[in-house]
């Protein structure tokens, strides 16, 4: 029986995240590669969906940069348990209060955590809006 396979499109729609950011992740992930139709259609299966879901978890919800996230999935496939510490570069350097905060410090860590996603409701707003002006400048001309 053959295994389900997805259009780049309707993996996006599954994963709720634009074509462009599937292909560019093919780019910088290299466990990454979907099958190809002849015509050079992208085909995804269940097991790039589980891998763009984990890409998107690091990338998104856990804050960390690519080139970490890279690290991390590479070590877990070399047999480390998934989650496993392994060096990471943070996508910001933190400061020596939130370095030094532990578990037990949630109040610190949802503080973090709504501010983070603030941040990333700004980060949306702003590339819609420069989407938008970009779009009038093209009319424009």
């Amino acid at each position: 029986m053959t295994e389900k396979t997805y259009r780049i499109g309707e993996a996006a729609d599954i994963l709720n995240l634009k074509t462009y950011v599937l292909r560019f992740w093919e780019t910088e992930f290299p466990q990454l590669k979907p099958l190809r139709t002849e015509k050079g259609q992208r085909l995804y299966t269940e097991r790039d969906l589980t891998l763009l879901r984990r890409i998107r978890e690091l990338l998104h919800e856990q804050g960390m940069t690519i080139d970490g996230a890279r690290r991390l999935l590479a070590a877990e496939a070399r047999g480390g348990r998934r989650g496993a510490v392994v060096a990471t570069t943070p996508a910001v350097e933190m400061s020596s209060e939130i370095r030094a905060a532990t578990p037990a410090d949630g109040a610190l860590r949802d503080t973090l955590r709504a501010v983070r996603a603030e941040l990333l409701q700004l980060r949306a707003l702003l590339l819609r809006h420069a989407a938008r002006s970009s779009h009038r400048k093209d009319e424009n001309i």
